[in-house]
């Protein structure tokens, strides 16, 4: 335990209390750009967040619009369009193309499992753009 001012927090393996770099020994410009890289990542953490969301949200519609028309939860050609687009972005970006692959699968498999609930009618969710069954839909 470290004793702080606002009390006392848990110390991590590396003696802190935050997952910094410990401050002995490190020279305090590097502390400074360590410091400022870990709040730029912080930053893009929480924006992949909010952007995922706001992913989920167009997908949880489309699965809506399938399940209201008997469309199937899976499209693979559509899928196969997003990887191979996906991995040309992720080129460009200099990104490992297979990592972004990997990402992508891992999130299409996430909206097929929600449209499988949507379609069996097992998804309490709201439609969260306003479709049928959303709060304050007309």
């Amino acid at each position: 335990m470290t004793k702080t001012n606002s009390g006392t927090s848990e110390t991590d393996a590396r003696g802190t209390t935050d997952g910094s770099t410990p401050d002995t020994g490190v020279d305090p410009a590097v502390r400074e750009e360590l410091t400022s890289l870990r709040d730029s990542i912080d930053n893009i953490d929480a924006a992949v967040v909010h952007m995922l969301a706001e992913r989920f949200k167009c997908t949880q519609r489309v699965g809506r619009l399938k399940a209201e028309h008997d469309l199937p939860p899976a499209d693979p050609e559509r899928e196969s369009r997003q990887i191979a687009r996906l991995r040309q972005l992720a080129a460009s970006a200099r990104l490992d193309p297979a990592f972004a692959e990997k990402l992508l699968n891992f999130i299409i498999a996430e909206v097929i499992r929600h449209h499988e609930q949507i379609a069996d009618g097992s998804d309490p969710t709201p439609d969260p753009l306003g479709g049928p069954g959303y709060p304050g839909a007309s």
